[in-house]
């Protein structure tokens, strides 16, 4: 059977295994199907060894913290996405949750929730602080000025706990890396699944960002996605599943798992002309300097 013609809801069959380990450096197992411990164990299998547990409001980030202390090979990220902000400020119906228009808890409820994300931060094996940035993709005019608030203490937070920040980047180029320069970013700053283009990659690059490529360096509509990798310092290049989401080619539209990285780095070794070994090599210490781990 073609991947094609596979059902949209079967998981792809396992990738032949890397040589050199990786790890997946941005992914939410409590999205995906069976146990974090089978994720595991099948992304270890064909050398994806470590990966990065991102929390995307207080209830998952809460889940990641936890799951991060049972595995040593699981590091928590910790965030109110986005799409979340206006969600607890103003009942947005088209925050992340997408459950429907509800009251409004203010800039007080906003404030507690990032309260209780510092307190997760704080923690050891809480690795960093996201996914937050801008999304202008889902939420309209209207939440923009909780998504910015939102992410202007994400950045203090992460400065404060001496964490890598994690970027998400939706339709928002140009007003993230403005806060970003207002704001100054903190040391360690990650752009999860990289969507600008070759000039904005060079201006990341100047500014010392990483940039974290996903499952759509594959995808045969994103020319200019593989035009940046192919521009940005390999020492900066990370590689995620952001799973279950962005399956890469040619399994695209079924269901994402971190064992499914290797497709990935291998198509990002084709783009700079290297190896895999090579390819994976750096990938592994990228992650490892990113997160501190």
């Amino acid at each position: 059977m073609s991947p094609s013609s596979a059902s949209k809801d079967a998981p792809p069959p396992l990738p032949e295994p890397l040589r050199v380990a990786v790890a997946d450096s941005h992914t939410h197992l409590d999205m995906q199907s069976g146990t974090v411990e089978e994720g595991l164990a099948k992304a270890a299998s064909v050398g994806v060894t470590t990966v990065v547990q991102v929390g995307c409001d207080v209830k998952g980030s809460r889940w990641a913290a936890e799951t991060a202390a049972r595995h040593d090979n699981v590091h928590a990220a910790v965030a109110l996405h986005p799409n979340e902000a206006p969600r607890i400020v103003l009942g947005d119906p088209d925050g992340w949750s997408r459950q429907g228009a509800r009251p409004g808890g203010g800039d007080a409820a906003l404030d507690e929730a990032l309260a209780e994300i510092e307190a997760l931060a704080a923690l050891g094996h809480v690795k960093a602080v996201g996914e937050t940035g801008l999304d202008y993709f889902r939420t309209g005019p209207e939440g923009m000025a909780a998504q910015e608030r939102s992410f202007r203490a994400h950045i203090e937070i992460a400065k404060r706990q001496g964490k890598a920040l994690v970027i998400h980047d939706r339709d928002a180029h140009a007003d993230v890396l403005r806060v970003l320069r207002e704001e100054g970013a903190p040391e360690r700053t990650v752009f999860h699944c990289y969507s600008g283009d070759a000039d904005m990659a060079r201006e990341c690059a100047a500014a010392g960002y990483y940039m974290s490529f996903a499952g759509t360096v594959t995808f045969k509509n994103a020319a200019p996605l593989r035009e940046a990798l192919a521009v940005a310092p390999l020492e900066l290049v990370l590689v995620e599943t952001d799973a279950p989401y962005l399956t890469p080619a040619p399994y695209r539209g079924r269901p994402n798992a971190p064992y499914l990285i290797p497709l990935t780095v291998r198509a990002m070794a084709a783009v700079r002309g290297i190896d895999e070994d090579a390819m994976a090599t750096a990938l592994a210490a990228n992650t490892a300097r990113a997160f501190d781990y």
